[in-house]
Parts: structure tokens; sequence; C-alpha cells
């Protein structure tokens, strides 16, 4: 009975979606701006009479209809995006536009005046998701084509290329910069919504699987590629002030994301205080600097004295490591904590003259490369780049050589033996595995990393001050390795952005901010519990995916449909 209902089910709500969208959405009009151009638009008064988020719905309808109709493997993957993304979208400016208005009544009838188009939409948005999950399930589509490796190369440099396109428009929540635009927490949630719906789509449709897969064959390509993407962020329409200085810091903090990668994604080690590595290494930084403050009075070029802070903060992590041979799990994770809160108090009180107490160290001097300072702007070509972008760029070269390090480690018999202990320590020490050794290894390489970070950190800011490494911060870094991917580099990165960009784009949501960024976390985890960017031992364990990748559900199917694919021998 469901199956015989299922393509009406969803091609009235796709309709209902379409219908919405060309509908007035307030008795009022909100402003001239971006939201919405004009809220009791009419037909034709834009392009197909629709702007902004309506648009989105719009062509999210339409992807729904052809989607419905057109016989393609695996339509519940495909319709579940799309109608997750129009549901999303609907029903945030729905309620956005009630709040805004005062009430239901902005969403309702105003002078005989009708405003149902957001109701509309959420109707059709459900009706939309509920035909999708009717469906009946079937084998999902795997694309295996190999290609001559010039055509591979093309083809991952349009993908990269358009995934930065994807990233700076959803910073800038479609193409406006947002920095006093009160919308802009609306707008930036309905371009989330509208990019999530393509890229499950072409997740169902097998093409990210297959990029992935490409990359892998092209690795060192693919990560000159998404370096150059990454020295093109400030060219783009996220390259002014407010961006490059948050950029930055994602930067910071997902190099020193990467390091707490190794400890707990790779060794399975628990540190609830792994931000005091990095406020250990901008403290030791900030005293090699010749700020005024510093107790040792001399400065250093700023790599050696990166290298000297990366240096203790590694040996304090081969100190904090110690313990670990006896405690592990909670005990271990208390043992971290204190470790966190002894720094932040110790620092606070200015033991030894060493950290400024409440003063902390100001007026760190700025880097300079040629003679130009850091924290200026900088032309290129005729073209002006913000203040900071070379601290920017910086960022990106250290990111980068964090990277090099965790791969090489990964990959390494180290980097097995980290594996195994995170697996079964127990069963690793009986295999012949030192596991003392290897988890103070584990500690102190996190730890040295963190404090090169932290150096980065401390003259970016031009203070080192110990609210900079509070507890909290240790959360956020513990947050974006779990919620990113435990054991995976781009995972790291990806949840370090995610951490600090969602705030910022929410902040517009004034009280309701953290709310709204707490039930983001809460659903990207209840969805995706091996992570955004999964392991592949993490995604079998989480995931009840087998070593290929496929989960075990659908091998219980018929084989996957491979496009493109050759018969192996003996297949």
């Amino acid at each position: 009975m469901r199956t015989a209902i299922t393509r009406p089910l969803t091609a009235a709500g796709s309709l209902l979606v379409i219908i919405g969208a060309l509908l007035p959405w307030a008795t009022f009009v909100l402003n001239d701006g971006p939201y919405p151009d004009k809220a009791t638009l009419e037909f034709f008064d834009a392009p197909f009479g629709l702007s902004s988020f309506r648009l989105y719905l719009e062509i999210l309808g339409l992807a729904g209809i052809v989607f419905t109709f057109v016989p393609i493997r695996d339509r519940i993957r495909v319709l579940k995006a799309v109608g997750w993304a129009a549901l999303g979208v609907a029903l945030i400016n729905t309620l956005f536009i009630a709040g805004d208005g005062g009430g239901l009544g902005a969403i309702t009838m105003a002078d005989g005046a009708p405003a149902f188009g957001g109701i509309v939409a959420v109707v059709g948005g459900i009706l939309l998701v509920r035909g999708a999950y009717w469906l009946p399930a079937e084998p999902p589509i795997v694309l295996r084509p190999k290609l001559p490796w010039w055509a591979e190369w093309l083809i991952l440099l349009v993908a990269f290329v358009a995934l930065l396109f994807l990233i700076t428009e959803t910073l800038t929540a479609g193409g406006h910069s947002g920095v006093s635009d009160p919308y802009i927490g609306p707008l930036f949630l309905s371009y989330l919504c509208a990019t999530g719906g393509l890229m499950g789509v072409l997740w169902a449709f097998g093409v990210t699987k297959w990029i992935s897969d490409m990359s892998e064959r092209h690795r060192i390509f693919s990560i000159a590629v998404l370096v150059l993407c990454a020295l093109a962020v400030p060219f783009t329409s996220v390259g002014n002030d407010y961006w490059m200085t948050i950029t930055a810091n994602i930067g910071v903090y997902a190099a020193t994301a990467i390091g707490l990668n190794i400890v707990v994604g790779l060794a399975g080690l628990l540190d609830l205080g792994y931000v005091a590595f990095m406020g250990i290494g901008a403290f030791v930084a900030a005293n090699l600097s010749g700020a005024i403050a510093s107790e040792f009075g001399i400065r250093l070029p700023f790599l050696l004295a990166a290298i000297c802070a990366g240096v203790v903060a590694g040996i304090f992590g081969a100190v904090v490591g110690s313990p670990t041979l006896r405690v592990r799990g909670d005990y271990l994770a208390i043992v971290t904590l204190a470790f966190g809160e002894i720094f932040v108090r110790t620092s606070q009180n200015n033991i030894g003259g060493l950290t400024g107490g409440s003063n902390a160290i100001p007026n760190i001097p700025d880097l300079s490369l040629f003679g130009a300072q850091f924290s200026d702007s900088l032309t290129i070509g005729g073209v002006q780049l913000p203040a900071g972008v070379l601290y920017y760029l910086l960022t990106v070269l250290l990111v980068a050589l964090v990277m090099l390090v965790f791969g090489n480690l990964k990959n390494s018999r180290i980097g097995r033996a980290w594996i195994a202990i995170r697996e079964d320590e127990d069963v690793a020490r009986a295999m012949g595995v030192k596991t003392g050794k290897l988890k103070i290894l584990a500690f102190m390489t996190g730890a040295t990393l963190a404090g090169v970070a932290g150096a980065v950190f401390a003259h970016k800011l031009a203070t080192a001050s110990y609210d900079s490494f509070q507890f909290n911060q240790s959360v956020t870094l513990l947050a974006s390795v779990i919620l990113g991917g435990m054991g995976t580099i781009p995972g790291a990165v990806l949840g370090a952005a995610l951490l600090f960009v969602l705030p910022e784009e929410l902040r517009q949501f004034s009280d309701y901010r953290l709310m709204f960024f707490g039930l983001a976390l809460v659903f990207i985890m209840r969805f995706r519990p091996q992570g955004l960017v999964a392991d592949r031992h993490r995604r079998a364990e989480l995931a009840g995916e087998n070593e290929s990748g496929e989960s075990l559900d659908d091998t219980a199917l018929k084989a996957p449909v491979a496009v493109g694919a050759t018969k192996e021998a003996g297949a």
C-alpha cells in the first residue's frame, strides 16, 4: 500500500514546495536587503519571481519532481537528501519570519492578503520526506570507472575548486558578507541546508566516494591542489578583515586539533587538558619574542622561538604522559584535566614571572617578512588583500606541516601500534607492542605540535593570556576531533572549522545562538556518530560497515550497481 502512494506523495510534496516558494511569505516588508528582497514578493518581480532562500526551494522542488519520475537507482537516498534540505530551508525561514514579525500574524493574513508561502513549503517538505522513507530499499550506486591520469587530475581540480566555492559562499551566507546584516543567521542556515542537500544527492549517486577514491590514488596531487585552494581564499568573497581573522584562528585550532588527533584518534588516550600544551608554547614564544613584559628580554627569530616552544611543550607532554602507564579511560581523563587546571592556575598566579599573571604578556612584536608586517594588508598584482593575510598564509603552512607529520605517523609502524593500543591495549601488549613508551610518545608528539601552534597563536594575537587556554578550549578541540572524525586529517580540520564558524554565523540569533549551536552538534552526532569524515575502522565500528566501506545492510540486498566497472579476475 505504501509503495503505491510513494510517487504521488513525493510528487505532491515537491509541487507544494514549488508553490510555497512562489507565494508571499510575510504580510509586511522586512527590509530592502537580501532577506528576502521584498517579503511580499509576487510573481515575476525577480528572475523566476524568486531570490535568496526561495530560489533554493524552487530548485529543490524541481529536483524532487525530476527524481520522482526519472528512473534512477537508490531513489530513496536521493529524495531523502532533497526532502530534508527543502524542509530545513522552509522551516527555518518560516519560524524566523514569524518571530521577527511578532507572531503567526506575520505568516498568515493581514488586510485580507494571504501569506501562506512558508506554511505550504513546510507541508510540502514533510510530504516529500515522508514519501522518500516509504520507498523500497535499493542497492546503492557505486561509481568505479578508472580514467586516464590526466582526466582524473582534471576532475579532482574541478571538484576541489567547486568545494572552495561552496565553502566560501557558505561562510558568507550565499554571497553576503554578513558582518552587520541582521538576517545573516537564517540566510546562512538556508544556504547550509541547500548545500547539504546537494552533497547528499552527490553522495547518493556515488560521486563523493568516487572522488574520494580518486584523490587517494593521486594523493600528492590532491594535497597540492588543496593547498593552492587554501592560498586562494583571500582572493574570494571571504577576503575581508573579518573573515581573515576567523580563518586564521581556524587554521591555528585546526593544527592543534590534528595534534590532539594523534593522542585521541590514533592512540585512544582521552586528554581533557590538551590546550595547556598550546598555552605552554604560547608563553614560551612570548618570552622569547622580545616583548617588554617578557622575563628574558631577548628576541629570537620566530622560527627558532617556535621550535623552542614545541620542544618545551613536548617535554611537558612526556611528563604528563608518564602517569598513563598506570591509568587509562576515565582515570586518564581526570589526570589530564588536573594538568590543564594546574596550568591555568599557575599561569594566572604568574609563577616565576613567566606568564605575566592577570596582566598576561602583551605587546608581542608583530612578525615581519621582507619588511612587510604580518598584521598589515598586502597588495598583490593590483589586488588589495585584507589585513592579517600573512598570518592566514602562515597558518596554512602550519596546517600543511602538521598534516604531513600526522599522515606519515599514521601510516608508519608507530601509527599502527597506536591504533592497536586504541583498539585493545591488553592484546597489543600481548603481541609485543611496547604500550608504555608509545603512549608517552603519543603525548609528547601531540604536545609538540600544539606548542608550535601556540607560538603562532601568541604572535597573531600579540598577547599571551591564560584566558585563551581555559578548559572550554580543550573541550572544543576534543569536540573538533570527535565531530570531524577521529583518526582522520580532513576530519580534524572540518571539525575545527565548524566549531568556530557556526557560533560566528549564528551570532545574530542572540540568546538562542548557543542553543541552535548545541542542537546542530546533537543532530550531526546522531546521524554521523563516526564523524563527518570517518576513518575506515571507526566507520566499521559505529555504522555497521565492512572493510570495503559498504554497509552490512546493503550487502543483504543485491550487489551494488557498479557504473563503469570491469569484472575482476576470478569474480
